[in-house]
């Protein structure tokens, strides 16, 4: 598996942001309100995300009394990262776009809060996919010092 790349998912996030954004011109109005719960769920998914990198990085390097992690719970968490980071990403774009769109209507209500509430979902969002980004750097094989030295 191959390391994910950041450029991909800026991408990923700035063409989700403006589907978005255009979509909500006509559909906006006809939309329930934002629900705030994004906001901790996707925050709670980032932290468990950066300690299980942490541990993760910790196992694999035999620091203190940490076990040796099983190869295959490495290789699960890679995919967790790297899904974690796309999921992030898209989602981001989409709460961008809504952000975004919402921001020329802060003079009303609803879309204030909406305004707020997407705004906050962005940027867990990013958080997340940095989280994911952590872990899928921690799940990496150090290199075998003897291969270095040939």
């Amino acid at each position: 598996m191959k390391p994910t790349r950041p450029g991909v998912l800026v991408g990923l996030l700035v063409v989700f942001a403006i589907i978005t954004w255009a979509l909500l011109k006509p559909l906006y109005s006809s939309l329930p309100t934002v629900p705030w719960t994004a906001i901790p769920t996707v925050l709670l998914l980032a932290v468990g995300e950066i300690y299980s990198g942490w541990m993760t990085k910790a196992r694999i390097e035999r620091r203190g009394d940490t076990k040796p992690v099983e190869p295959l719970a490495v290789a699960r968490l890679a995919a967790l990262a790297k899904a974690s980071a796309y999921g992030g990403a898209i989602f981001g774009g989409i709460f961008a776009g809504f952000t975004l769109y919402t921001a020329e209507l802060l003079d009303q209500g609803v879309p204030r809060r909406d305004f707020l509430i997407t705004g906050g979902s962005f940027v867990v969002c990013v958080l997340l996919v940095c989280a994911a980004l952590y872990l899928e750097y921690c799940c990496k094989v150090p290199k075998d010092s003897s291969e270095e030295d040939r």
